[in-house]
């Protein structure tokens, strides 16, 4: 084995007679080192833009969010509150009144979700940091609201526009005739802030006080219709979710900041694993490059190879010899474009050379994870490519 890797070590920093042999090896590294870095790039990338997307979901959803099973709301009496407080894992928790409405400015309409919360709510999401224009809510203040940025623009909504305030309606309960001039509970509210967020997030929610929202929709003074939770850090959400769950019976639904977005995260991951496979199959096309380059240095070598069997060494010992030597080449390949990737990522993470927008620069991660799946993927490669490479040496080739 020292003898193979001895004699590979020299044929990989020789330079052969043949000048083709030597820009076929050439442009295998090369082809390494390419693959290599967009792979580590591509991977970082989807690592920052994973990380990011998380970010922005701190902002509208909790780690954990409880919800009743029968009916839209339930009474929080103190045996549910007691368990939440009692919960080391359990750093907040926030009540919520959630319900669909109309809203109505001036000449103009649109649907959307009104979402009443308390003082504690900013403790467990982010919501705060997001608003852009204005501020958020102040308990001091009664009927006032805040907007996403696509509500504001489909209604043309700033924030205190003290002329006309923004209705929040819901449609009365009850059967029979409705009179169309009362068919509404209405909320009338002065706009103080405008959030920012994912397209969806901000079309969706209008903030008001928790009271306001009970008194639009005619609550009980207990009743809600989800809590909120943020967990203490280094803490298993499954795990937690899990222990609530039993703790709080069949007539409550526990879920974690992944199962309510599970759409968006399938997709985050069948997108990562997909490009994974794309690049992995440019880097298997760029290696036949390297098959080509070893069967060539095969030829060119056949009468060394020769003397070397005849002086005792194996067919498989001379085999050996072209696997290391395409071994240490998709190696050396590797560490360079995985040098050039780590610069690239950490020049990008520090200075933004890259930006989606004027002030926002595209998002990568370096993580260890990534570093991992790159030298794997690619030295298995590699030694795939140099083992088929080699096979092409058998004792009939050397002795003829």
């Amino acid at each position: 084995m020292k003898f193979s890797l001895y004699i590979a070590k020299r044929y990989l920093f020789s330079k052969t007679s043949n000048n083709a042999i030597n820009i076929i090896t050439i442009i295998a590294s090369f082809g390494v080192i390419v693959g290599t870095l967009a792979l580590f790039i591509v991977l970082s990338g989807l690592s920052g833009l994973r990380t990011f997307s998380y970010n922005l979901l701190d902002i509208s959803d909790p780690d954990i969010k409880i919800t009743s099973l029968k009916g839209k709301s339930f009474l929080l009496n103190n045996n549910i509150q007691s368990l939440l407080d009692k919960n080391v894992d359990i750093k907040e928790n926030t009540k919520v009144i959630e319900e669909r409405v109309f809203l109505e400015y001036k000449d103009k309409n649109e649907i959307a979700f009104i979402k009443g919360v308390d003082e504690n709510y900013t403790n467990v999401t982010k919501i705060d940091s997001a608003v852009t224009i204005g501020t958020w809510l102040d308990k001091k203040f009664q009927s006032t609201a805040v907007i996403g940025e696509g509500i504001s623009r489909k209604l043309s909504l700033g924030i205190l526009n003290f002329g006309e305030p923004l209705s929040i309606m819901i449609p009365k309960p009850g059967k029979g005739f409705i009179n169309p001039s009362n068919a509404f509970y209405t909320l009338d509210t002065q706009i103080t802030g405008v959030y920012s967020g994912t397209e969806e997030f901000t079309n969706r929610f209008i903030f008001v006080q928790i009271d306001d929202a009970r008194r639009l929709l005619r609550y009980k003074a207990n009743e809600v219709t989800g809590i909120e939770l943020k967990l203490a850090a280094k803490t298993k959400n499954d795990d937690v979710s899990s222990e609530l769950q039993k703790l709080l019976g069949k007539d409550f639904k526990v879920q974690t900041k992944e199962q309510l977005n599970e759409v968006y995260f399938k997709v985050l991951n069948t997108e990562t694993f997909v490009i994974y496979l794309i690049f992995t199959l440019i880097i298997i096309i760029a290696l036949f490059n390297l098959i080509g380059a070893i069967i060539m240095m095969i030829i060119d070598k056949k009468s060394n190879l020769k003397t070397l069997h005849s002086l005792g060494t194996s067919v498989k010992e001379i085999k050996n010899i072209f696997v290391f030597q395409g071994f240490l080449l998709t190696v050396l390949g590797m560490v360079v474009g995985l040098i050039l990737g780590i610069i690239l990522v950490l020049l990008q993470k520090q200075f933004g050379l890259f930006m989606i927008t004027q002030n926002l620069p595209y998002p990568v991660e370096f993580t260890f994870f990534n570093l991992l799946i790159v030298m794997l993927t690619i030295i298995i490669l590699g030694y795939v490519a140099s083992k088929v490479a080699s096979s092409r040496i058998s004792k009939e080739f050397i002795e003829r």
